[in-house]
């Protein structure tokens, strides 16, 4: 395994750092759940804005260990509440965040005054990526 790379996290930043669909596996009572969900990558994180009382919510406070997958990606990573997205320690993602969800983010879907309305990072610990017909196995962990 290797580490991230200039050129794997410009494959990385190029594919996922805007808004994507990517799939996230979480785990309760040895039961996998997958569901799909808009994210943003940057700095070997995914970030997803979410509902703090979700199921995927719950289940990531019983284990934060969780699985993404998107085009020609998969990795492990360590979720987390980062708290509600309108928190001036949130800001500068939160405002990111919004841009890159522009097209969708203001549908009422979003509720930006309602406190459980949270910033939801996967920091990636280790994934594997196809790029140009090269496998590149990546250790997230010891990069940053």
């Amino acid at each position: 395994m290797e580490k991230l790379t200039s050129k794997t996290e410009q494959i990385m930043n190029d594919r996922f750092g805007c808004d994507n669909v990517i799939a996230l596996a979480t785990a309760e009572d040895n039961i996998p759940h997958v569901r799909g969900v808009n994210a943003y990558y940057e700095d070997g994180a995914f970030y997803i804005i979410t509902y703090a009382m979700s199921d995927k919510m719950k289940q990531i406070g019983k284990n934060p260990i969780a699985a993404v997958s998107g085009e020609w990606f998969t990795a492990h990573g360590r979720a987390e509440s980062l708290g509600y997205i309108g928190s001036e320690d949130n800001a500068d993602i939160a405002d990111k965040l919004k841009a890159v969800f522009g097209e969708w983010i203001d549908n009422g879907h979003v509720d930006f005054s309602d406190e459980n309305t949270i910033i939801l990072r996967v920091k990636l610990t280790d994934g594997v990526l196809f790029a140009e017909g090269v496998r590149y196995d990546i250790d997230f962990e010891n990069s940053f």
